[in-house]
């Protein structure tokens, strides 16, 4: 599966793969809203492999841009939404609402390239009106799928009771064994009763730097095939039967 980004600015990482890998757990299917969606990677795949229709939220009209011609190319079906998610307009009722938000504290330094910090910093997408419009979006038994700072755990469990989300399961990431956890990746869902299940962690590296092979699988079930371009090609000249 062909996947294009640009060559400056916030491009996919390996947050966004583990993610993906994530919510697979939950088998999605439904209406799914993206939001913070860059260049579609965790929705272009899941609407490669699960029944879900798709709509996008992001506020930067060229990762936008990638990310409408993502998924023309991988001939899939797509809303998109321009603009600030706490404003834009979205229909409700949505299944799933999956994100990879900006979660970085704002008062660290901060990238001077406008792209990277509007997909980086908190400010951009503050915690607790990001929760209370997704709440608002959701059906009553809908499920909310994120990442975010582990070390603001707290924090987000906090933020997702007090909108009667219960956190269901937590999975932190670890770079090594031996290295704290820089996410936690979380599946929430509205009114539930259920006792929250923290999962084994996932280390990334083992002790000489390679990916564990937990790791490189996720990598392989994304199956996608990253190209970096400078523009938006045209979709015309480009060959969408790539896997």
């Amino acid at each position: 599966m062909l996947l294009y980004q640009p060559e400056k600015g916030y491009r996919v990482n390996s947050d966004s793969i583990f993610l993906l890998d994530f919510i697979r757990r939950f088998r999605p299917k439904g209406k799914l809203l993206d939001v913070g969606a860059g260049v579609g990677v965790l929705s272009l795949v899941l609407a490669r492999d699960f029944p879900v229709n798709v709509t996008l939220s992001e506020k930067r009209r060229e990762a936008l841009a990638y990310a409408r011609h993502n998924f023309a190319i991988n001939a899939l079906p797509v809303e998109a939404v321009e603009g600030d998610f706490l404003e834009a307009p979205f229909e409700e009722g949505y299944d799933f609402v999956v994100s990879n938000p900006p979660f970085y504290d704002p008062r660290v330094t901060q990238s001077e390239d406008p792209g990277l910090n509007a997909a980086r910093y908190a400010q951009h997408l503050p915690l607790e009106a990001f929760v209370a419009r997704v709440r608002r979006l959701l059906k009553p038994r809908g499920r909310f799928v994120l990442c975010y700072d582990a070390r603001q755990s707290d924090r987000l469990l906090r933020t997702l009771a007090a909108e009667k989300f219960q956190a269901e399961e937590l999975r932190y990431v670890h770079p090594k064994i031996d290295r704290e956890a820089k996410i936690v990746m979380v599946a929430a869902r509205l009114h539930s009763r259920s006792l929250c299940r923290v999962l084994p962690p996932l280390i990334v590296f083992d002790e000489e730097n390679r990916y564990r092979p937990e790791a490189q699988e996720a990598f392989r079930r994304a199956g996608t095939h990253l190209v970096t371009a400078p523009n938006v090609p045209d979709t015309s000249a480009v060959q969408t039967n790539e896997e």
